[in-house]
Protein backbone atom coordinates (compact mmCIF):
# COMPACT_ATOMS: atom_id res chain seq x y z
CA UNK A 1 0.00 0.00 0.00
CA UNK A 2 1.10 3.35 -1.03
CA UNK A 3 -1.44 5.72 -2.38
CA UNK A 4 -4.01 4.43 0.11
CA UNK A 5 -1.55 5.71 2.88
CA UNK A 6 -1.68 9.40 1.86
CA UNK A 7 -5.32 9.06 0.81
CA UNK A 8 -5.91 8.08 4.70
CA UNK A 9 -3.68 11.38 5.61
CA UNK A 10 -5.36 13.31 2.82
CA UNK A 11 -8.73 12.70 4.00
CA UNK A 12 -8.07 13.18 7.42
CA UNK A 13 -8.10 16.54 7.50
CA UNK A 14 -12.39 16.61 6.89
CA UNK A 15 -11.85 15.30 10.59
CA UNK A 16 -8.77 17.48 12.17
CA UNK A 17 -8.50 20.39 10.14
CA UNK A 18 -5.97 21.81 12.86
CA UNK A 19 -3.57 19.02 12.18
CA UNK A 20 -0.98 20.15 9.54
CA UNK A 21 -0.62 18.11 5.99
CA UNK A 22 2.53 17.18 6.74
CA UNK A 23 1.51 16.12 10.15
CA UNK A 24 -0.83 13.86 8.88
CA UNK A 25 1.44 12.44 6.04
CA UNK A 26 4.12 11.89 8.72
CA UNK A 27 1.16 10.02 10.70
CA UNK A 28 -0.09 7.95 7.56
CA UNK A 29 3.86 7.10 6.53
CA UNK A 30 5.92 6.54 10.06
CA UNK A 31 5.74 2.83 9.58
CA UNK A 32 7.24 3.36 5.92
CA UNK A 33 9.30 5.95 6.99
CA UNK A 34 10.88 3.97 9.80
CA UNK A 35 11.15 0.77 8.05
CA UNK A 36 14.60 2.44 5.98
CA UNK A 37 16.10 3.82 8.92
CA UNK A 38 16.20 0.11 10.41
CA UNK A 39 16.85 -2.21 6.68
CA UNK A 40 20.53 0.52 6.62
CA UNK A 41 21.01 -0.25 10.03
CA UNK A 42 21.12 -3.86 9.57
CA UNK A 43 18.13 -4.13 12.33
CA UNK A 44 15.42 -5.19 10.12
CA UNK A 45 16.04 -7.29 6.22
CA UNK A 46 14.42 -7.50 2.97
CA UNK A 47 15.22 -9.59 0.03
CA UNK A 48 14.44 -8.95 -3.80
CA UNK A 49 12.22 -11.66 -5.69
CA UNK A 50 12.67 -10.38 -9.50
CA UNK A 51 10.73 -13.09 -10.52
CA UNK A 52 7.18 -11.91 -8.27
CA UNK A 53 4.38 -10.32 -9.81
CA UNK A 54 5.24 -6.77 -9.35
CA UNK A 55 3.67 -6.07 -5.55
CA UNK A 56 5.70 -9.58 -3.98
CA UNK A 57 8.66 -7.94 -5.60
CA UNK A 58 9.95 -7.04 -2.22
CA UNK A 59 10.15 -10.31 -0.20
CA UNK A 60 9.44 -8.73 3.47
CA UNK A 61 10.10 -11.38 5.66
CA UNK A 62 11.55 -9.93 8.57
CA UNK A 63 10.63 -5.98 10.16
CA UNK A 64 9.15 -6.86 13.29
CA UNK A 65 9.76 -3.57 14.97
CA UNK A 66 8.73 -1.11 12.00
CA UNK A 67 5.53 -3.35 10.89
CA UNK A 68 4.68 -5.86 13.53
CA UNK A 69 1.06 -5.51 15.05
CA UNK A 70 2.58 -4.85 18.49
CA UNK A 71 4.80 -2.08 17.80
CA UNK A 72 2.22 -0.53 15.44
CA UNK A 73 0.40 0.13 18.12
CA UNK A 74 2.83 1.45 20.32
CA UNK A 75 4.52 3.71 17.72
CA UNK A 76 0.77 5.15 17.23
CA UNK A 77 0.36 5.74 21.19
CA UNK A 78 3.91 7.30 20.90
CA UNK A 79 3.26 9.45 18.01
CA UNK A 80 0.23 10.70 19.36
CA UNK A 81 1.23 10.91 22.86
CA UNK A 82 3.70 13.08 21.41
CA UNK A 83 1.56 15.31 19.40
CA UNK A 84 -1.09 15.91 22.74
CA UNK A 85 2.15 16.78 24.45
CA UNK A 86 3.21 19.29 21.78
CA UNK A 87 -0.31 20.53 21.40
CA UNK A 88 -2.45 20.08 24.27
CA UNK A 89 -5.25 19.03 21.89
CA UNK A 90 -6.90 15.30 23.07
CA UNK A 91 -9.06 14.98 19.58
CA UNK A 92 -6.65 15.77 17.43
CA UNK A 93 -3.66 13.47 19.15
CA UNK A 94 -6.28 10.81 18.89
CA UNK A 95 -6.66 11.12 15.06
CA UNK A 96 -3.20 11.38 14.70
CA UNK A 97 -2.39 7.99 16.48
CA UNK A 98 -5.04 6.49 14.62
CA UNK A 99 -3.80 7.46 11.40
CA UNK A 100 -0.36 6.27 12.53
CA UNK A 101 -2.60 2.81 12.86
CA UNK A 102 -4.58 3.12 10.16
CA UNK A 103 -0.75 2.15 8.18
CA UNK A 104 -0.84 -1.32 9.81
CA UNK A 105 -4.96 -2.26 9.01
CA UNK A 106 -4.21 -1.23 5.10
CA UNK A 107 -1.10 -2.85 4.78
CA UNK A 108 -2.98 -5.88 6.65
CA UNK A 109 -5.94 -5.91 3.66
CA UNK A 110 -3.18 -5.64 1.00
CA UNK A 111 0.34 -7.96 2.07
CA UNK A 112 0.34 -11.73 1.90
CA UNK A 113 1.07 -13.13 5.32
CA UNK A 114 4.47 -11.47 6.47
CA UNK A 115 3.21 -8.72 9.13
CA UNK A 116 3.98 -10.05 12.37
CA UNK A 117 1.64 -9.88 15.37
CA UNK A 118 4.69 -9.38 18.20
CA UNK A 119 8.03 -9.01 17.62
CA UNK A 120 9.78 -12.46 16.92
CA UNK A 121 6.47 -14.01 17.10
CA UNK A 122 5.78 -17.38 14.30
CA UNK A 123 2.30 -15.78 13.69
CA UNK A 124 2.57 -13.39 10.43
CA UNK A 125 -1.29 -12.33 8.94
CA UNK A 126 -2.18 -10.78 5.58
CA UNK A 127 -5.21 -10.99 3.78
CA UNK A 128 -3.27 -11.05 0.58
CA UNK A 129 -4.81 -8.20 -1.75
CA UNK A 130 -0.98 -8.28 -3.66
CA UNK A 131 -1.43 -11.15 -4.92
CA UNK A 132 -3.79 -9.71 -7.51
CA UNK A 133 -1.86 -6.32 -9.34
CA UNK A 134 -5.30 -5.73 -10.78
CA UNK A 135 -7.27 -5.42 -7.01
CA UNK A 136 -4.49 -3.71 -5.64
CA UNK A 137 -4.24 -0.82 -7.89
CA UNK A 138 -8.14 -0.52 -8.15
CA UNK A 139 -8.06 -0.25 -4.39
CA UNK A 140 -5.28 2.35 -3.74
CA UNK A 141 -6.62 4.16 -6.86
CA UNK A 142 -9.97 4.10 -5.05
CA UNK A 143 -8.71 5.34 -2.00
CA UNK A 144 -6.42 7.65 -2.95
CA UNK A 145 -8.97 9.41 -5.26
CA UNK A 146 -11.30 9.50 -2.33
CA UNK A 147 -8.71 11.43 0.24
CA UNK A 148 -8.02 13.66 -2.59
CA UNK A 149 -11.09 14.72 -3.47
CA UNK A 150 -12.28 15.52 0.44
CA UNK A 151 -8.80 17.57 0.62
CA UNK A 152 -9.37 19.60 -2.20
CA UNK A 153 -13.31 20.10 -1.00
CA UNK A 154 -12.98 20.70 2.53
CA UNK A 155 -9.40 23.42 2.07
CA UNK A 156 -9.82 26.07 -0.39
CA UNK A 157 -6.15 27.72 -1.90
CA UNK A 158 -5.52 31.16 -0.64
CA UNK A 159 -2.76 32.22 -3.09
CA UNK A 160 -2.15 31.27 -6.76
CA UNK A 161 0.27 28.67 -5.10
CA UNK A 162 -2.34 26.94 -3.57
CA UNK A 163 -4.34 26.01 -6.66
CA UNK A 164 -0.87 24.37 -7.98
CA UNK A 165 0.45 22.81 -4.86
CA UNK A 166 -1.61 19.61 -4.25
CA UNK A 167 -1.38 18.65 -7.85
CA UNK A 168 1.98 18.92 -8.17
CA UNK A 169 2.48 16.23 -4.80
CA UNK A 170 -0.59 14.22 -6.77
CA UNK A 171 1.05 13.90 -10.36
CA UNK A 172 4.29 12.89 -8.26
CA UNK A 173 2.97 9.88 -5.92
CA UNK A 174 0.92 8.57 -9.22
CA UNK A 175 3.80 8.67 -11.13
CA UNK A 176 5.88 7.03 -8.71
CA UNK A 177 3.44 4.34 -7.56
CA UNK A 178 3.09 3.48 -11.16
CA UNK A 179 6.69 3.35 -11.70
CA UNK A 180 7.01 1.33 -8.49
CA UNK A 181 5.05 -1.91 -10.38
CA UNK A 182 5.48 -1.18 -13.91
CA UNK A 183 9.39 -0.88 -13.82
CA UNK A 184 12.06 -3.60 -13.57
CA UNK A 185 12.77 -4.80 -10.00
CA UNK A 186 16.17 -3.66 -7.82
CA UNK A 187 18.94 -5.48 -8.81
CA UNK A 188 19.28 -6.18 -5.15
CA UNK A 189 17.85 -5.38 -2.04
CA UNK A 190 21.20 -3.15 -0.91
CA UNK A 191 19.37 0.16 -2.52
CA UNK A 192 16.15 -0.55 -1.17
CA UNK A 193 16.40 1.33 2.09
CA UNK A 194 18.20 4.11 0.49
CA UNK A 195 15.33 4.75 -2.25
CA UNK A 196 12.89 4.28 0.54
CA UNK A 197 14.06 7.28 2.28
CA UNK A 198 13.38 9.73 -0.45
CA UNK A 199 9.73 9.30 1.17
CA UNK A 200 10.21 11.30 4.12
CA UNK A 201 10.60 14.09 1.27
CA UNK A 202 6.82 14.24 1.13
CA UNK A 203 6.21 15.66 4.79
CA UNK A 204 8.02 19.14 3.74
CA UNK A 205 6.11 18.84 0.77
CA UNK A 206 2.96 18.34 2.45
CA UNK A 207 3.99 21.36 4.73
CA UNK A 208 4.08 23.68 1.73
CA UNK A 209 1.02 22.50 0.31
CA UNK A 210 -1.33 23.30 3.86
CA UNK A 211 0.88 26.71 4.23
CA UNK A 212 -1.08 27.86 0.98
CA UNK A 213 -4.25 26.84 1.67
CA UNK A 214 -7.24 27.37 4.03
CA UNK A 215 -10.03 24.96 5.70
CA UNK A 216 -13.35 25.85 4.55
CA UNK A 217 -16.25 23.90 5.31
Amino acid sequence: MFLGHHAVAFGSKKIAPQIKLGTLVFAAQFLDLLWPLLIIAGVEHVRINSNAIPFLRLDLYDYPISHSMVTSLFWSLLIGGAYFLMNKNKHNAIIVGCVVFSHWILDLITHIPDLPIIPGGAMVVGLGLWNSTIGTITLELILFIVGIVYYLHFTQPINKTGKIAPWTMIVFLVSSYVASFAGPPPPDAGPVGWMALSQWLFIPWAFWIDRNRKYSE
